[in-house]
């Protein structure tokens, strides 16, 4: 009796660890179904993801010079002593506050009233002319000119203190050190995810020589020295902005020497070439198979200076696309150039203001719209699809 007990006892042990078997096994089939469920899925989802091209875009707004005759000054200063230049610019300001990068040439130094304001041939302006700028959102700044050793060192010291306080301002050309200059060549900045270097150099110096050892206060241009800077941000911008000081004063054409060097800077990949020097506006081009815009003068934006060739300047905008392919290649190009023309009034020394000549009228200018004609005519001789007209995108 004890013996079939004990035989029901291990045959029921069996049937349960067969089951038991049975159960696993089912477990078993279950789970690497559902893992393989999830694996599937996993690679069907990776298979749908398609990649697709990305495009990025910035708008660019650009005038001429700043060049700050006593009048000028003199017309902006206050009851108090200080100085209030935005009026002045107050009718540039509703267009140009409404683009991304927003650049002018500061044509004077800003060394402050500490070291005594002057007029021409040795300029020296206000600390506010900047202030007015940035106020109307002007965030790209030249520096590097034929007056920027006017006030000798230290007038270049106190403009680069100046700056340096200016939040979210990119300046180039004058440094107070050779290592914040290599700091600043080798900098890359971002605008709407563009990538951008912005480089500036003089290529005059109306005989003022930067002091021995301290060529950092003063970018004067030369290849070996351009071509050096470009290599260091080349390879990690997207785009590359030059400003240059250069040409022939007051000549409506352009030499010798602007061609060859937008040509060798265009040849170095920059791809956006702003003029600065000649005080009057001169043409606008695609050079290089259409890889490098060049605005070889801007002109003034706002001065003193005689006759309507030196008080028109040019208001210039284009937009900075990049596309991003699925492959990864990047694609940068500048497009859609449009243009206005500027005109800096007064009376008799007071009462300056810069117009866009579309505000113009005949108690303003007489003849602004012959003027129109003709200097609409020098900027576009090269590139006739140039748009006329802003409105500020």
């Amino acid at each position: 009796m004890a013996k079939k007990k004990l035989k029901v006892k291990k045959s029921i042990r069996i049937v349960i660890i067969v089951l038991l078997i049975l159960v696993l096994g089912v477990f078993a089939l279950d789970f690497f179904d559902i893992s393989s469920y999830f694996v599937k899925k996993k690679s069907e989802k990776k298979q749908v993801e398609v990649k697709v091209p990305r495009e990025y875009e910035a708008s660019v707004f650009m005038v001429g010079d700043a060049l700050i005759h006593s009048c000028v000054y003199n017309d902006a200063k206050q009851s108090d002593g200080s100085y209030n230049f935005k009026p002045q610019i107050e009718l540039i300001k509703e267009i140009s506050s409404k683009y991304d990068l927003v650049y002018y040439n500061q044509e004077t130094v800003l060394g402050g009233t500490e070291l005594g304001l002057s007029n021409y041939p040795r300029f020296n302006s206000p600390y506010e002319v900047g202030d007015a700028f940035v106020d109307a959102g002007f965030n790209l700044v030249s520096l590097a000119t034929n007056h920027t050793m006017d006030k000798n060192e230290q007038g270049v010291l106190n403009s680069v203190a100046y700056w340096k306080k200016q939040k979210g301002v990119v300046t180039s050309g004058q440094w107070s050190s050779y290592e914040e200059r290599e700091k600043s060549v080798s900098s890359i900045y971002e605008i709407n995810g563009i990538k951008y270097a912005f480089l500036s150099y003089t290529t005059w110096t109306n005989g003022l020589e930067t002091p021995y050892g301290k060529d950092y206060l003063n970018n004067v241009y030369s290849d070996e020295k351009a071509a050096a800077d470009i290599a260091k941000v080349k390879d990690k911008a997207d785009i590359i902005i030059v400003a240059m000081h250069w040409g022939t004063e007051y000549s409506l054409g352009v030499d010798y020497s602007q061609d060859r060097i937008a040509t060798f800077l265009s040849e170095q990949g920059v791809q956006l070439i702003i003029g600065a020097h000649p005080h009057v506006v001169e043409p606008v081009e695609y050079i290089n198979d259409g890889k490098t815009f060049v605005i070889y003068s801007l002109g003034n934006l706002i001065s003193d200076q005689e006759g309507n060739e030196r008080l028109t300047g040019l208001m210039m905008t284009v937009k900075i696309k990049k596309k991003v392919d699925v492959d990864g290649k990047v694609t940068v190009t500048v497009e859609e150039p449009k243009a206005e023309l500027t005109y800096t009034k007064s009376y008799y020394c007071k009462g300056f203001k810069v117009y866009p000549y579309s505000k113009l009228n005949t108690s303003l200018l007489s003849n602004y719209e012959s003027l129109r004609n003709k200097y609409q005519g020098v900027v576009s001789q090269w590139y006739p699809e140039l748009k006329w007209g802003l409105t500020g995108e």
